[in-house]
């Protein structure tokens, strides 16, 4: 009987202590606490650095050409085995027949051929940085962007700092 209090008070001093300290707020940031360690915020992509030029490389395809299937049937026909058991004990009778089923056979057959639209390249958006997060000696990388990023900054003058998500590395 006498520890129910003591655990009640051991509990509400373990609440102020925690409270105290920021144990337990969240600040909003992503971060528990504040104390950074594993739930800080996740890593961006974000590239930032000076415009160089744009580049855009329109969808390249190839026309091939390829063998045309066609589904072709015949009739068939299978013997059926069927089976029909009566009585009980001693008077067990099995009873057999047989049916001729009819049923279509079917396969692809090659018929001449056919002409097709073979994709070799997919449509792409280019921006080359210069100075790229903030290193001088990294001039003229090249990144794949989306189509507006790429309208966006190709509007910009040259040389004007610019920030963005890549899709991809290189052109």
């Amino acid at each position: 009987m006498k520890q129910r209090p003591v655990l009640a008070g051991l509990t509400l001093m373990l609440v102020a202590v925690l409270s105290a300290c920021g144990g337990g707020a969240d600040k909003g940031d992503g971060r528990a606490g504040g104390t950074g360690g594993a739930y800080s915020k996740p890593h961006s992509d974000q590239v930032r650095g000076l415009y160089d030029a744009v580049r855009h490389l329109p969808r390249k395809t190839v026309k091939g050409t390829r063998a045309h299937m066609v589904k072709e049937c015949d009739p068939a026909t299978r013997k059926v085995k069927h089976t029909s058991r009566s009585g009980s004990g001693t008077r067990k009778r099995t009873r057999t027949w047989y049916t001729t089923e009819h049923y279509k056979q079917c396969h692809k057959v090659r018929k001449g051929s056919e002409t097709y639209t073979r994709v070799v390249r997919t449509e792409r958006w280019c921006v080359r940085l210069d100075d790229v997060n903030g290193k001088r000696a990294k001039d003229d990388l090249w990144f794949r962007v989306s189509p507006a990023t790429y309208s966006e900054v190709r509007n910009k003058d040259v040389h004007a700092r610019v920030k963005f998500d890549p899709r991809a590395r290189g052109c």
